[in-house]
């Protein structure tokens, strides 16, 4: 294949590697040496010429034109190497081993850059997988327990002449301290507070079952901070005794209390909105579980370089979070006692599950001829730049030109893939009973940490 003064062919080789060869005339490569001479006149002095402005003759007199071809190798060949790629639509996943044949020190450029290439797999045995996951129907119990959470936020309080329980609010005066000091934080007269809820420390809340108003307890409670041995003391005087009073559960408090004129209205918005949550959860579950199940049925050994990507990539995102939230990751793995071979063990098993994973997916994708054509491609790169603001033909040249057009494909067919799954394998719940997933307005997260075909991870050079 020939493209700009350039040529290039590719010969299949042993080990999942590919070698491109790779031809440069002589006229494109001299207009590299141009460039490569105009880039080195900005950084030399030569007297009587300003910095940036010596004359290409006088530079090949002063440095010997060899120089500036050995500069314009280093910075051009990747571009050509780059453009080899695009132009044979080679998935490669390592950097090349570049060797130069023809053209070190004049005439035409002759490279080859041998490359490990993505695996195409086969995947046996996915039509028949049986999944299990939690029922996303939900249950009257579960919408019960809704309405009642809802009763309870309008609740009024009774005082009660029996012992407190939890779920009880009891009025106290509490007074905490330390080695014989009062502490402020821990003390309050005729405080509020909910037996059963822990907010302080669990034994307040062990001391107060069973209390009635009058009783005053004094106990010790271990200090939050494991460091300091001597525990605080507590000194509690209960006042009263108070139980929640729920109202009834009919149409004048749905009608008073909530947006809906019965209680049946408003079981009826409680159960549509589990039912999207636990729809929601059921199909999260459905992923993982498909992605495990996918991971288990691939047999073929997946390239270390791989892996190890897919641990950086997820080491980087680690990282990027700890730098956002102001912790430096330096000292999170000083204060952890890990080093970086540590962490990167911590990854490795999730990240040979996900590249698995994104082999089987794009194994299936081909086999149910999933792979999305032209127009196919051209409705997603619309879609992407109509929410980026930018203009669909801009978005596609810039994809192209930055070579992603080839990831964007296999994003969309791992997609598709993972929605036939779901079409596809049985999918049923605890009890065993078959279970549907599907929504008219489908959208996931996908398996094993695929990222979302329509999902634009460009970096800075996107056109605006």
């Amino acid at each position: 294949m020939s493209n700009n003064g350039t040529t290039s062919s590719i010969e299949i080789l042993d080990g999942n590697k590919v070698k491109l060869t790779v031809e440069v005339d002589e006229e494109e490569f001299d207009s590299a040496v141009d460039a490569a001479f105009k880039r080195i006149a900005k950084q030399v002095r030569i007297p009587g010429f300003r910095p940036g402005r010596v004359p290409r003759r006088i530079l090949e007199v002063q440095l010997g034109h060899e120089y500036g071809r050995a500069e314009a190798l280093r910075e051009a060949l990747p571009g050509y190497y780059q453009r080899a790629v695009l132009q044979h639509d080679v998935d490669v996943i390592d950097a090349p081993d570049i060797e130069i044949l023809e053209g070190q020190e004049r005439g035409a450029v002759v490279f080859d850059a041998t490359v490990e290439i993505r695996p195409v797999i086969e995947v046996a045995g996915y039509k028949g997988l049986r999944i299990e996951v939690p029922s996303p129907e939900p249950l009257d119990e579960e919408v019960d327990s809704e309405v009642d959470r809802l009763r309870a936020e309008h609740a009024e309080f009774q005082t009660v002449q029996r012992p407190a329980q939890d779920g009880d609010h009891v009025n106290i005066d509490i007074v905490g301290s330390h080695g014989g000091e009062e502490m402020p934080a821990l003390s309050a007269g005729d405080y509020d507070y909910e037996v059963g809820t822990g907010a302080v420390v669990a034994e307040i809340d062990e001391n107060l079952r069973g209390a009635g108003a009058g009783d005053v307890l004094t106990f010790e409670a271990d200090h939050p901070d494991p460091e300091t041995e001597e525990p605080l003391q507590f000194e509690i005087s209960v006042l009263a005794v108070k139980e929640a009073v729920l109202p009834d559960p009919d149409d004048a408090w749905a009608a008073q209390a909530t947006e809906f004129e019965t209680l049946g209205e408003l079981r009826a918005d409680i159960s549509e909105r589990l039912a999207s949550m636990k729809l929601m959860m059921a199909r999260r579950t459905a992923d993982a579980k498909i992605a495990e199940a996918l991971a288990a049925l691939v047999t073929h050994e997946i390239p270390e370089v791989m892996v190890a990507d897919e641990v950086n990539g997820r080491l980087h995102e680690v990282f990027g979070d700890l730098r956002h939230s102001g912790f430096d990751p330096a000292e999170y793995l000083e204060q952890t006692g890990q080093d970086m071979d540590q962490l990167r063990a911590q990854f490795s098993d999730a990240a040979a599950e996900a590249v698995k994973v994104d082999l089987a997916l794009r194994a299936i994708a081909t086999a149910e001829g999933l792979t999305p054509d032209d127009e196919q491609l051209v409705e997603t790169i619309n879609e992407m730049a109509q929410r980026a603001g930018t203009d669909g033909a801009a978005h596609m040249d810039w994809l192209r030109e930055s070579g992603q057009l080839p990831s964007l494909r296999a994003d969309i067919s791992k997609s598709k893939a993972l929605e036939w799954l779901l079409d596809n394998v049985e999918l049923v719940d605890e009890a065993g009973v078959a279970v549907d997933l599907r929504t008219p307005e489908s959208s996931r997260d996908g398996v094993g940490d695929q990222d979302d075909p329509e999902a634009d991870d460009s970096e800075d050079g996107e056109p605006q």
